[in-house]
C-alpha cells in the first residue's frame, strides 16, 4: 500500500510513523509544502514542493500508483485541500482528511470569532492597543494599515512585507507552555490576542493566559473542509481508515 500524506503538522508526522511501522510494510510519501525553512521530517519518503494544482497532483497519484492520499495539511491551507479533492476524485484515489478538533471556549474566554484575517484587523482597534498575534507569517498584509496599533508577531520564520509598522517579531516553534505565555503577556503588556482556530495543545496555552489577563481573544474560523470528503481527527483513527471498510475507511467522522 503507497500512502501519499500532505503534511507539515504534527498529525501528519504521527501519521507517517504509525505508517512506517506497520508489520505489512506500508509506503508512505509525506508532501510538504516548503515553506517553512528548516520542517521537522517525518519518517519514509519525503518530497518538498506544489505539484502544480489539482492537475498536477492527479497525475502524480496515478505515475506513483498512490493507494490512498491524506490530507493532513494546516486547518488553513485550505487551497490545498480543494485540490487534493479535485485530484483523488479524478485519479479514483481514497481521500482522507486529518484534522485536529478546534478549540471550544471556556468560563471566562472573551472571543470574538471573525472569517478572515481581513475581519480581524476591522475588529481589532475597538478591543485593544497592544496585539499579541499569532497568525503566522503569511497574510500580514491584512494588519498593515493599522499604524495606531503595537503588534507582537510570532511566528517560526521571518515575515516577510507588507506587514505592521510598529512590529516586534518573535522567532519560536512551539509547543509552548503556559508560564511562559503569561510572561509574554505581562512583559509586553498585551491587551489583545489573535489567533486562528488551528487546534492542537500545542499552542492552546495562550488561550488559557488570555483567559487568565482577562482579555479579548479574536479567532479566525477554520475553513470548512471540502463536501464529501471523509474526516478524521486523530492519526490512529486515519490509520484505521487506511486499513479497510470494516475500520472506518467510508464515513470516517471527526474524533476528539
Amino acid at each position: 500500500m503507497h500512502v501519499l500524506v500532505l503534511g507539515g503538522t504534527t498529525e501528519a508526522r504521527r501519521l507517517a510513523e504509525l505508517l512506517v511501522a506497520l508489520p505489512e510494510g506500508a509506503r508512505v510519501t509525506s508532501s510538504l509544502a516548503g515553506r517553512v525553512a528548516s520542517p521537522r521530517l517525518p519518517p519514509g519518503e519525503v518530497r518538498v514542493g506544489g505539484f502544480g494544482g489539482a492537475d498536477g497532483l492527479a497525475a502524480w497519484l496515478r505515475t506513483h500508483q498512490v493507494d490512498a492520499l491524506i490530507d493532513a495539511t494546516h486547518p488553513f491551507a485550505g487551497t490545498i485541500s480543494f485540490n487534493a479533492a479535485a485530484a483523488a476524485s479524478a485519479a479514483h484515489v481514497p481521500l482522507l482528511a486529518l484534522r485536529r478538533p478546534g478549540w471550544v471556549p471556556g468560563r471566562g474566554d472573551d472571543w470574538h470569532p471573525v472569517g478572515s484575517l481581513e475581519e480581524a484587523a476591522r475588529t481589532l482597534p475597538a478591543l485593544g492597543r497592544r496585539v499579541f498575534l499569532t497568525t503566522g507569517r503569511m497574510g500580514l498584509a491584512a494588519f498593515a494599515g493599522l499604524d495606531g496599533l503595537w503588534f507582537l508577531m510570532r511566528s517560526v520564520d521571518a515575515p516577510e512585507p507588507p506587514y505592521p509598522a510598529r512590529m516586534e517579531v518573535l522567532l519560536e516553534r512551539g509547543p509552548f507552555s503556559l508560564d511562559g505565555e503569561r510572561e509574554l503577556i505581562r512583559r509586553h503588556r498585551i491587551d489583545v490576542l489573535v489567533t486562528k482556530d488551528s487546534g492542537g495543545a500545542a499552542t492552546a496555552p495562550k488561550l488559557a493566559a488570555a483567559r487568565e489577563a482577562g482579555i479579548p481573544v479574536v479567532v479566525v474560523r477554520r475553513p470548512p473542509v471540502p463536501e464529501g470528503v471523509a474526516v478524521a481527527g486523530t492519526p490512529e483513527r486515519a490509520l484505521d481508515w487506511l486499513r479497510g471498510p470494516g475500520s472506518g475507511r467510508t464515513g470516517a467522522q471527526p474524533s476528539g
